[in-house]
């Protein structure tokens, strides 16, 4: 309200004030939308609304969608045709969430999210649209696309290289003898990191599947020791489904190193979103070596800890206890 009293002094022009109304509008909506769902984890699918329905693109989405749900999550799309239809569809109507966005020309919302009550949103403007994507996303999956889905990748990159979202896998998924994103990396991201304009481990922001199957592996074995992040100031809290063994703290520090602005990694506690005291690795790390991170993350996920994993599927974020007799 502060913030509306302070724009109220300076601007009387309508145009300003459809632009904060719409934008309020669109939180608040998708609020209200995302506020019974935050219990299940979610894949965002991005990819190429002109798609048609032969396209090896199509089926692929479709099957990686209904892979994506048998492993615990929703999915979400921008709730338009091609790439986006086929992820709904394969989905369901019960774990699918559309994010439409209106458009000068007319973009209606796929069959198979504009039936689902309570599941389909419409905003008027891509960055609020693209802020509740990185927002309620667990992982994000593009595959090949024009200008709107790399400007959602580059959207992605950006977020996570600069720390503004918190760690989540992202994968890029063709079929197979599908050379789109190997062509991409090399002339893009590698190009990028041979002449210094990105940090050489940023490589590791990114994986590259060719099915369904190894796509959904990819992100669930992201979430095997792994469990979630908390950034704070000076520090970075990583919450763990199991704990890492004190012994191996030395051998931790000394491989991740470069990873620390200062201090050491430490081995603790930390309640998650749903107030769960879950074990945590504390570190105070270089925020411009986000690209380490994942790559500390995608060690601890390939530690020898037995009881990783029988612990939760990657979609259960909390699971009610039930009350003693």
């Amino acid at each position: 309200m502060v913030s509306l009293l302070e724009v109220a002094r300076r601007e009387r022009e309508l145009s300003e004030w459809r632009l904060i109304s719409g934008a309020l509008a669109d939180i608040s909506d998708a609020l209200e939308v995302f506020q019974p769902h935050r219990s299940v984890r979610k894949i965002s699918v991005f990819g190429s609304a002109r798609t048609r329905l032969e396209d090896p693109c199509y089926a692929l989405a479709r099957d990686l969608a209904a892979l994506a749900v048998e492993a615990g999550f929703d999915v979400m799309t921008g709730a338009g045709g091609g790439v986006m239809e086929g992820a709904n569809r394969g989905a369901g109507c019960d774990h699918s969430i559309g994010l439409n966005v209106d458009l000068p020309f007319e973009q209606h919302p796929n069959p198979y999210v504009s039936g689902c009550g309570g599941r389909l949103l419409f905003f008027r403007y891509f960055f609020t649209r693209k802020l509740f994507f990185l927002r309620e996303s667990d992982a994000v999956v593009v595959m090949p696309g024009g200008f709107g889905t790399l400007d959602e990748l580059f959207e992605c990159l950006t977020l996570i290289q600069t720390g503004r979202t918190p760690p989540i896998p992202l994968v890029l998924l063709a079929p197979p003898g599908d050379d789109f994103w190997t062509v991409w990396r090399q002339n893009v991201h590698q190009e990028l990191a041979k002449r210094g304009l990105i940090s050489p481990e940023d490589v590791a922001l990114v994986m590259e599947a060719s099915c369904a199957s190894e796509a959904v592996a990819l992100i669930s074995r992201f979430y095997r020791v792994f469990h979630s992040a908390q950034p704070g100031e000076d520090r970075i809290e990583l919450l763990l489904k199991t704990p890492v063994p004190r012994s191996l703290l030395p051998n931790l520090n000394d491989h991740f190193h470069d990873l620390l602005d200062n201090g050491a990694i430490q081995a603790g506690e930390a309640c998650d979103d749903n107030g769960i005291l879950r074990p945590s690795l504390r570190l105070r790390f270089d925020k411009r070596r986000v690209g380490r991170l994942y790559q500390l993350i995608d060690h601890l996920n390939g530690l020898d800890l037995a009881e990783a994993t029988p612990l939760e599927q990657p979609g259960c974020r909390f699971t009610p206890q039930a009350s003693p007799a």
